[in-house]
């Protein structure tokens, strides 16, 4: 018998999050284990139950789905995070998958696509909503373009493209050591040389730009 996929719901309308739930226990491989009105409780939840996809309404009182995305990654917690937003606004959605999020979902046509979203994503797929499909193509013609405006990110070696998705995944040199079984003074070596071939200063451009352009990375 196939493994349920663990499902988190998290929204401050009662009444949505009811819809949601109505739709997803449509579907027999998906279960849900917990819902929440508010971002603390959704991350409480997210640490103790463990989900495979937490569906978050991207602005909720007492943090906002961006901001449990963020501590979820922080916290290196293996769950697959969906946005579920009436947001069509491109800004939005770039933030969203500049954070790291597996899907993004409008509530318009959630009903609908809510299931395929958590299949998809808990597959290791990403999810987005088809009339956001432009903006997709948009975030693929800006990569080109960064491509073309900074040569050196098409010059980094293997090892430093590797190392770059993993700063982009905050991981510390330490981390990125041990995931690459090299040493963490190798690893230093690899950040400086990319932070030369990028034309990156100071002390955070490295991070921020692996962060920028997390989604161009993978």
């Amino acid at each position: 018998m196939k493994t349920e996929i663990r499902v988190l719901i998290a929204d401050d309308h009662p009444m949505f999050r009811q819809g949601m739930r109505s739709a997803i226990e449509t579907d027999p491989a998906l279960q849900i284990v917990a819902e929440a009105g508010d971002g603390a409780t959704a991350l409480a939840q997210i640490q103790s139950l463990r989900p495979q996809v937490a569906v978050l309404d991207m602005e909720m009182p007492n943090r906002s789905g961006l901001e449990v995305l963020q501590a979820v990654q922080e916290m290196k917690l293996p769950v697959a995070v969906i946005f579920l937003t009436v947001h069509k606004d491109e800004r939005f959605f770039n933030a969203a998958l500049n954070r790291g999020a597996k899907g993004y979902v409008l509530k318009e046509s959630a009903v609908n696509d809510i299931i395929a979203s958590i299949k998809a994503v808990a597959a290791g797929e990403s999810f987005i909503s088809p009339q956001l499909s432009a903006y997709l193509l948009n975030r693929h013609v800006r990569r080109d373009a960064l491509h073309a405006q900074q040569p050196g990110l098409a010059m980094l070696t293997p090892t430093e493209q590797q190392v770059l998705r993993l700063i982009a995944a905050n991981k510390t040199s330490k981390e990125i050591g041990e995931a690459l079984f090299i040493s963490t003074r190798t690893v230093e070596k690899h950040r400086a040389n990319i932070s030369e071939k990028l034309s990156l200063h100071g002390s955070h451009a490295l991070l921020n730009f692996a962060l920028e352009h997390r989604s161009e990375l993978s």
